[in-house]
């Protein structure tokens, strides 16, 4: 049985669940530059900066809980304020429905309308699935940081990519 989630714009009252979810994702380690979520108060600092500053931000819901979220940072300083930096994640019991697809396109069609005209992002060289994602939805290979990672013992490479939008 697969049940509906909505996409919506971040707000306080999913701060706890975007908190939640970040975490989860983090503490796979795999897939996050950390391994486990920063502080509530950092992310509730995060969520309300970025609701200040009009900064793309979305939250997948699937009832009141938050199974996903894409954010995009916009740059800053001068000849980088065209730029955004993409972060984004879905709970793993979610994967693999779309729901990625959802907020990322919904993050986009936000930056398009803020006047953003390239996104990056870097992923981890391990993570076939989220590159091939990436890729579907527009994005490129700019370069490779050879064993950028090291966690664990285990080395892994940092997969620099960009869409131009």
């Amino acid at each position: 049985m697969s049940l509906s989630s909505c996409i919506v714009p971040i707000s306080e009252e999913h701060i706890e669940g975007f908190h939640k979810c970040l975490d989860s994702v983090a503490r796979e380690r795999r897939f996050l530059a950390f391994t486990e979520a920063p502080s509530l108060d950092s992310a509730r600092q995060f969520v309300l900066y970025n609701m200040e500053n009009d900064v793309p931000q979305f939250v997948a819901l699937l009832g009141e809980e938050v199974i996903g979220w894409c954010d995009v940072s916009p740059m800053t300083g001068a000849g980088f304020a065209h730029c955004g930096r993409l972060g984004m994640g879905v709970h793993q019991g979610f994967r693999g429905q779309g729901i990625g697809t959802r907020l990322l396109a919904h993050a986009m069609r936000r930056c398009r309308e803020k006047g953003l005209e390239r996104i990056e992002l870097e992923v981890y060289g391990s993570n076939e699935s989220a590159i091939r994602f990436y890729e579907r939805a527009g994005f490129v290979v700019e370069g490779v940081k050879k064993k950028g990672r090291k966690l664990d013992g285990e080395y892994d490479d940092l997969v620099q990519m960009a869409a131009f939008i």
